[in-house]
């Protein structure tokens, strides 16, 4: 007898002391005129989680292999050795069938629990937070935001804020979701003046603090009258008054910036010179800048740069000195 015989043999022995115990316990079998068949498996219930397997091992009455079916392949499916897939969550029934004899086995397939570390956040703008999630069936979870513009999520859970307002992050695993709040809050945003006094050419430091790790937007309401760049830098071009803005993520803050007009004067209101001759008649200007200096008839006098007069033929003029659209004259009359 071959070993294969052997197996049989044996196990019909031990399935016909099984079967007759069967007859009186709360299973049924399926009787026809035929004759009875049954089925014996290893289990009549099963746990699992989605994406589990298990097989159902079956022994029938005439040794040959049941054929397997599922009541509900979406939840648990079966192939044909018994092997039970978990699908998705739910029950459903696995029944192994010969002629006239059948056996079921109920499966439960649970649904897929998932663990955050955090169901709720609050960032700055530039910040981040990994967000990190237990799933019960070992499966990869998938990170997703309703709202990328402020708050953006990576594959491995990490969120970056962009900008203040409200996102959802929402992470799924086997058709199951949970959530996670994310709050980017508006920063904190500071300038060391409120306002500032300069004469053309004066340069100012404003200095911007912030929460936020964003690079700050500066601006200037009248760059005909002031300008800034991007550190914070202001520079008088001339005179009047103009408003340095920072904007850090929505938020602003101004600085009023006053270029005040210089005062010009000359130490001698006129001068007499003979043809040839030079006087040095040096403005004194507040700012501390140079001013322009002209001459409103150069065949009588000239003036140089730096103020220096030089008489050319006798006459009447005037030189001026101009700085920021204020000036002041000398007369100068060569004899």
């Amino acid at each position: 007898m071959s070993k294969k015989s052997k197996f049989y043999w044996a196990a019909f022995a031990v399935i016909c002391i099984v079967s007759m115990l069967f007859l009186f316990s709360f299973r049924p079998l399926k009787v026809n005129a035929a004759g009875i068949g049954f089925v014996v498996l290893d289990t009549y219930s099963k746990t699992m989680k989605i994406g589990d397997e298990s097989f159902l091992i079956a022994v029938t009455s005439t040794g040959k292999k049941p054929s397997f079916s599922s009541s509900d392949s979406k939840i648990a499916s079966v192939n044909t050795y018994g092997k039970i897939t978990a699908r998705k969550a739910g029950t459903a029934k696995i029944t192994a069938k010969i002629k006239n004899g059948e056996a079921s086995c109920k499966v439960y397939v649970k649904k897929t629990s998932i663990q955050l570390n955090c169901k709720s956040v609050s960032l700055e703008v530039g910040e981040q937070k990994r967000l990190t999630a237990k799933i019960s069936t070992g499966h990869k979870a998938v990170f997703r935001s309703d709202k990328k513009s402020v708050a953006a999520v990576g594959e491995d859970g990490t969120i970056t804020a962009k900008k203040p307002g409200r996102a959802t992050i929402t992470v799924s695993a086997d058709k199951t979701s949970v959530c996670c709040k994310v709050t980017v809050k508006r920063p904190t945003v500071s300038l060391n003046r409120k306002s500032v006094s300069l004469y053309r050419k004066g340069v100012c430091r404003l200095i911007l603090k912030s929460t936020s790790k964003s690079v700050p937007v500066w601006k200037s309401n009248k760059r005909s009258i002031a300008v800034v760049d991007n550190d914070g830098n202001v520079t008088a071009v001339k005179h009047g008054t103009a408003v340095i803005t920072v904007t850090v993520d929505g938020v602003s803050k101004s600085c009023e910036v006053t270029v005040k007009q210089p005062t010009v004067r000359f130490e001698e209101t006129e001068i007499h010179l003979k043809p040839g001759e030079t006087y040095l008649a040096a403005a004194k200007v507040s700012s501390g800048n140079v001013p322009e200096y002209s001459s409103s008839n150069t065949c009588i006098a000239t003036v140089a740069k730096n103020g220096k007069i030089q008489a050319v033929s006798s006459g009447k003029a005037y030189v001026y000195a101009k700085e920021d659209g204020i000036r002041a004259r000398i007369k100068v009359i060569v004899e």
